[in-house]
């Protein structure tokens, strides 16, 4: 039991506080890598010392002291340039917490965010990186959401940590002047943060749910430096407009209702209202972008609660707009979904018949999910029921492969 409740104190920190802690190491050494090290092996010990001595009363402070410790032993066996700068810092930060019994970390994640968009580093990476450093994902989550093959993107996040180190890139939030070439990233990892707490509707799950919440977080956060930047203002109404349709998504018994279903009063009200306001404001700035996009995609979808319906003729040139800036597959997919509604299911499929030769989709549930939806509703019921049967096969949400399961049986009867 004390064991397990060790253990449990450890998970719960490694959720709330990992990103956090990582950022005020790294900024003292310069070094992500080291930190995540120091880190891990304050953890280690951490499990080690917990059930014996007892949870301590301060475990953030606890792990912090230690993983300093590793950090410092590390840094004396180098000695060198920037690290005995880093070294040299260690030692006074944990003089000063000694003396003052400091039990307050400041909260360097932004920094820390900004410095792992620094244009020293390849565009691709950063805000991969941003999700391992700052919140705690692993490679193959990340590979995951950027469709890339895990080892290749260990890879590529284990050189953009040494690059930060070789180049000894400074942790800080950047001049005015310095954002707008590192804010795409930062709205990135946010965003994939955000999305990756999305895919737990129910809230069940405490580490998605924290990542939604934190996303949201960030984006205030983000927001708050820079006010009139239309595509932070559009990142957080969208995030704002998916976030309060979190308890429409599952019925009273837990099953998946998909967006057409939702009971609109079941929708959160204050979110959108503050989700409209932040994109009416963005769209005074004359700048469209990304986020902004698929923001008013979500708007054209909650228009429904005056309405009846969304507004798929809006949607639809929403995505134009989305595709002619991203080329991304996944935009093209939902573009086929809206041509289904505004033209018919036949336009609809020859929509995701372009698709068919990108590899990057021969695995991603939403393309045959989608794909059997328009199949079923052309008549096709044979090939509807395969790509159902793939769809089933790629979802790992029960609740959703019970609904896609049952749109299958419906096309027997």
């Amino acid at each position: 039991m004390i064991q397990d409740a060790a253990r449990d104190a450890a998970e719960d920190i490694a959720r709330r506080s990992y990103g956090k802690l990582v950022a005020y190491l790294s900024a003292r050494t310069r070094d992500v890598a080291a930190a995540e090290d120091a880190l891990a092996e304050a953890f280690a010990a951490a499990l080690a010392d917990w059930p014996a001595n007892g949870i301590p009363q301060n475990p953030e402070a606890w792990l912090l002291a230690v993983a300093r410790r590793k950090a410092i032993d590390v840094a004396r066996r180098r000695r060198t340039g920037e690290e005995q700068a880093g070294h040299l810092q260690m030692i006074h930060d944990e003089v000063e917490a000694a003396a003052a019994g400091a039990s307050d970390i400041p909260d360097e994640r932004l920094a820390l965010m900004f410095a792992c968009a620094h244009p020293a580093i390849d565009a691709a990476i950063r805000a991969p990186l941003i999700l391992q450093t700052v919140l705690g994902f692993d490679a193959s989550t990340i590979a995951s959401a950027f469709l890339i093959a895990p080892a290749t993107m260990g890879q590529r996040l284990s050189r953009a940590k040494n690059k930060i180190r070789e180049a000894g890139i400074p942790f800080r939030v950047p001049e005015r002047e310095e954002l707008p070439e590192r804010l795409d990233a930062v709205l990135a990892a946010i965003y994939a943060a955000f999305a990756e707490g999305w895919t737990d509707p129910a809230g069940t799950e405490a580490r998605r749910r924290n990542l939604a919440e934190e996303g949201i977080w960030l984006g205030r956060l983000v927001v708050s430096l820079m006010p009139d930047e239309p595509e932070a203002l559009g990142l957080l109404a969208l995030m704002l407009f998916a976030e309060a349709r979190r308890a429409a998504r599952r019925d009273a018994n837990g099953e998946y209702v998909p967006l057409a279903d939702q009971d609109t009063p079941a929708w959160g009200a204050v979110m959108i209202d503050q989700a409209e306001a932040l994109l009416r404001h963005a769209g005074t700035m004359n700048t469209v972008g990304r986020y902004q996009l698929e923001a008013a995609v979500q708007s054209a979808h909650v228009v429904r609660r005056l309405t009846g319906a969304a507004d798929w003729a809006a949607i639809e040139q929403l995505y134009d707009a989305l595709h002619a800036l991203t080329g991304s597959p996944v935009v093209a997919i939902n573009r086929a979904v809206a041509v289904g509604e505004t033209e018919g299911p036949a336009a609809g499929l020859a929509q995701l018949d372009a698709l068919a030769d990108d590899a990057r989709l021969a695995d991603y549930q939403p393309y045959w999910a989608a794909r059997a939806t328009l199949l079923a509703r052309t008549g096709d019921t044979a090939t509807a029921a395969s790509a159902y049967d793939r769809a089933i096969g790629l979802e790992s949400d029960p609740a959703v492969r019970r609904f896609l399961q049952a749109r299958r049986s419906a096309l027997e009867n």
